[in-house]
């Protein structure tokens, strides 16, 4: 079977963090590919900032040249806003395929407000990536004392399609200060370079405007 890593997120805009994570998540996971989900809106974040979909998309697809990353905004053709809805659709259209679900530490450490977080983690094994200054909050948060006990071993993360749910790894990573937070503080009109230009997404080959 076909294995993918499905990383999901605002992607605004996409920066070389996101794509440095997902390189080393497929070539230490040996995926096939690896799909951001760039997300519509995401019910956790403040909707002032962000771009619109198609901004992001663009840097998104910019981003992830050469690369087996595929950029989508399948959510939108889905029409689901939380994760849990996302990834049941994503797994019921794409039953040859086994998804492991790729996050930051960052989004450990809030995993337990995201909606029906212990069912996601019993749909699909879950890789953590280190993210400098989230890791020891991380580990010592809500979600991650009820994962304790189904944390598998570092050196076992490429049997990781054998595994039975829940089942968390976490993947190793040198500190990468980039976000996008400071990307847009820095720019906050970044997304006015993709102004006017479609993206064609890399899952559903639609273009999105």
């Amino acid at each position: 079977m076909k294995t993918v890593g499905l990383m999901g997120g605002s992607f605004n805009p996409a920066h070389g963090g996101h794509r440095a994570i997902s390189l080393l998540a497929t070539r230490t996971l040996h995926l096939d590919a690896c799909y951001w989900l760039v997300s519509p809106g995401n019910p956790l974040k403040s909707k002032k900032d962000m771009a619109p979909l198609s901004a992001r998309m663009a840097s998104a697809k910019q981003m992830s040249r050469r690369s087996r990353i595929k950029v989508t905004a399948i959510e939108r053709d889905l029409g689901t806003i939380y994760t849990i809805d996302t990834l049941r659709k994503m797994v019921a259209r794409y039953p040859k395929i086994r998804f492991i679900w790729i996050m930051g530490a960052d989004n450990l450490l809030q995993f337990h407000h995201w909606r029906q977080w212990r069912a996601i983690a019993r749909l699909m094994p879950i890789a953590v990536i280190a993210r400098p200054g989230y890791d020891a909050n991380a580990v010592a948060g809500p979600a991650m004392a009820w994962f304790r006990r189904f944390v598998r071993r570092p050196s076992q993360h490429h049997h990781w399609t054998r595994w039975s749910t829940p089942a968390l790894v976490f993947l190793r990573f040198r500190p990468d200060p980039r976000s996008a937070t400071a990307i847009r503080r820095a720019d906050p009109h970044w997304y006015q370079r993709f102004s006017g230009t479609g993206a064609r997404d890399g899952v559903t080959h639609k273009i999105v405007l």
